[in-house]
């Protein structure tokens, strides 16, 4: 069964576009890239003192579980030289699963839909770009009901590809 998936991808160390761009090709090689937000640029979000970031979502179809996609993603993280260090803190990639078709799960490794996703505009303003329609499977709101909710100040702006 080909399933839909969206992936928050961010960067804020090195030259963030093009390490965006690498984790892009690398999922590409494994799934099937429906469309690609834009490119934002957003305050660090949680440990505030470090460079900002640069985020997009990707629709993605799969015949990958939720478990095997994120097995994918951690996979190709530590490929381009993803360090866990302190959580929120710098890093050179971020794959995140945001939704993976209407399931929700929640597992100690893996939680879907991602738990953060209606407290940050970063995720929100790309995300619903690409679906503003897409209904939370938890909380039974749009893309675009969240972001009218979000109570994150941080400023999202668009940089270019």
């Amino acid at each position: 069964m080909i399933n839909g998936a969206y992936l928050l991808l961010g960067s804020n160390l090195g030259d963030k576009r093009a390490m965006l761009c690498q984790a892009i090709e690398k999922l590409s090689q494994q799934l099937e890239i429906v469309s690609k937000s834009s490119l934002y640029e957003t305050d660090a979000w949680g440990i505030e003192d470090q460079p900002s970031f640069y985020n997009c979502v990707l629709h993605v179809k799969s015949r990958l579980q939720p478990q095997n996609l994120l097995q994918l993603c951690l996979e190709i993280e530590k490929e381009l030289g993803r360090k866990r260090i302190v959580k929120w803190g710098e890093r050179i990639i971020d794959i995140d699963i945001l939704y993976y078709n209407d399931v929700i799960l929640d597992e100690p490794e893996l939680k879907i839909p991602h738990p953060y996703i209606q407290e940050r505009m970063f995720t929100l303003i790309p995300m619903a770009e690409l679906a503003p329609d897409f209904v939370h499977p938890v909380f039974g709101l749009t893309q675009k009901e969240l972001i009218a909710e979000c109570p994150d100040t941080l400023e999202v702006r668009r940089v270019e590809w």
